[in-house]
């Protein structure tokens, strides 16, 4: 019987062995197939096999997963069904590729917040800085739908006991990720973190996954479409002071995190405009990825939604030079005079209340208070920049996460020979909530100034790398994700 194994890569996951050859006795597989409580005594011994090179016991991400039996029994284990109607497992380079899928995200994340702004980078790396700065993020977000999956029952949902203990682990990982994303905001040290807005995603995606694939598709594409303009009315109807009122009353506001607002309208990564990716990637998770004519028709759709969502955006201000005006950011000449004026300044000049100081101020008012005039219209609505949060933005980022997510796992299913080259970034997609911590107070110690060269970039990257190897030799799980794990075996409570 091959041995294979599904553990998650994603945000969340924990993978129990579902066979002999991985340590599972027959009677924990077919309870878990059968949705009741494994047999007295538990599942198999503590260790974990090894294969390629990769730890495969417990792969872990985000947010320490527990995935789903969903392989057929051993073959002394019951009676064998009858052909076609045992479900076939995906196999484990699948999952190992939405691990390394995770380690791209992880790059790009450092990419985004220790890199040189891509502006300010020329040729290649400035054109791949450009493609991480948002889509790094959104990759983040879909893999945590897909890891949703993993915890609720990816091809089919967990029923009875099973589901119900699913669920709670799901609300024990919401819960734990708001609390520590939103003391990491409160810390201010420049980041904008994720984490609060992922407990706030699981939280609102608990009542879908039982859903199948079409239908979570066709909500992602309903909301895609209608949640940025549902956003940009709300955000018309919220005065300046009406939203201060707000805040003054939200306990999270007022303490510096992520408020109520924030997290669903106004932050960086907010709900409505980000629910889509979550969904959608909870759609993929339903998916037979295993299938090559669902791997081409993925790859195509995603090709697709990029041209659609870039080619788009790109287009319309050529045939409408009114909208290309209104989307300028600022002039070249703008930007030449901002520069002139530090050229000529000594830095050590640049204090409240001197002459140098209150000219570079005067110069950067006048240019806001321009694109302030031309902003916050209907028409940013055609934008597809990072971040902008409009169909076109959604559209075209989701593209590119459904092509990294399917080019990896198929590399990872189909090339033994990279799945062991790569071994040391899947031990990082498998670790991503530590990583994420860490950089975030690494990022606190940078002198300033650091950031514009690539030098902390690649620190980061190898010192990633190097822990995540190291680690995983020894442990089946990442620190946090260990400390997480602890935390939602809270579940086994839910009857």
């Amino acid at each position: 019987m091959a041995m294979n194994r599904e553990y998650s890569s994603d945000l969340p996951i924990s993978t129990p062995a579902d066979s002999y050859r991985a340590g599972h006795r027959p009677g924990q597989v077919m309870a878990d197939r059968l949705g009741g409580p494994p047999p007295l005594g538990g599942g198999g011994p503590e260790g974990c096999q090894t294969r390629h090179g990769v730890r495969t016991g417990d792969f872990e991400h985000m947010t320490q997963i527990e995935i789903s039996h969903e392989s057929s029994p051993p073959r002394h284990a019951a009676p064998v069904e009858p052909a076609g109607m045992v479900e076939q497992r995906p196999s484990m380079g699948r999952l190992v590729g939405v691990d390394l899928a995770r380690a791209l995200a992880v790059f790009g994340m450092f990419a985004v917040h220790v890199a040189p702004a891509p502006e300010d980078v020329s040729g290649f790396s400035g054109r791949l800085l450009e493609l991480a700065f948002g889509r790094s993020s959104v990759l983040f977000a879909t893999l945590a739908g897909f890891s949703l999956m993993l915890i609720a029952g990816r091809r089919e949902p967990k029923a009875g006991l099973a589901g119900r203990q699913a669920k709670a682990r799901i609300v024990i990982r919401a819960l734990v990720l708001l609390v520590l994303g939103t003391a990491l905001t409160i810390l201010q040290n420049g980041i904008l973190v994720i984490l609060a807005f992922y407990g706030v995603y699981f939280l609102l995606a608990l009542p879908l996954v039982g859903l199948r694939a079409r239908t979570l598709a066709i909500i992602a594409a309903v909301l895609a479409v209608v949640a940025p303009q549902a956003a940009f009315g709300l955000k018309q109807l919220l005065s300046a002071s009406l939203t201060q009122s707000i805040n003054s009353y939200d306990p999270i506001a007022r303490l510096g995190g992520d408020g109520l607002l924030g997290l669903l309208l106004n932050g960086t990564y907010p709900v409505i405009t980000w629910m889509p990716y979550v969904i959608a990637g909870m759609a993929l998770a339903r998916l037979d990825l295993a299938a090559g004519v669902v791997q081409r028709r993925l790859v195509a759709l995603g090709a697709a939604l990029m041209a659609l969502g870039y080619g788009v955006a790109w287009l319309l201000p050529k045939l409408f030079p009114a909208l290309q005006a209104h989307q300028a950011g600022p002039s070249e000449a703008e930007k030449a005079s901002v520069k002139d004026l530090f050229a000529n300044v000594d830095p050590s000049s640049l204090k409240p209340g001197s002459a140098a100081f209150e000219a570079i101020q005067a110069n950067f008012n006048a240019i806001r208070d321009r694109l302030d005039a031309s902003s916050n219209t209907a028409l940013d609505l055609l934008r597809s920049d990072s971040h902008s949060g409009t169909t076109f933005d959604i559209v075209g980022s989701l593209g590119v996460a459904i092509v990294v997510l399917v080019c990896a796992t198929v590399a990872m299913d189909r090339l033994p020979w990279l799945r062991r080259l790569v071994s040391p970034l899947v031990a990082v997609g498998t670790m991503s909530l530590t990583l994420y911590v860490a950089h975030v107070a690494a990022y606190a110690m940078l002198p300033d100034g650091a950031t514009k060269t690539f030098v902390p970039l690649f620190g980061f990257i190898a010192g990633a790398i190097l822990f995540a190897t190291v680690w995983s030799r020894f442990f089946r799980r990442g620190p946090l994700e260990y400390l997480l794990n602890s935390t939602t075996k809270l579940a086994k409570f839910v009857r």
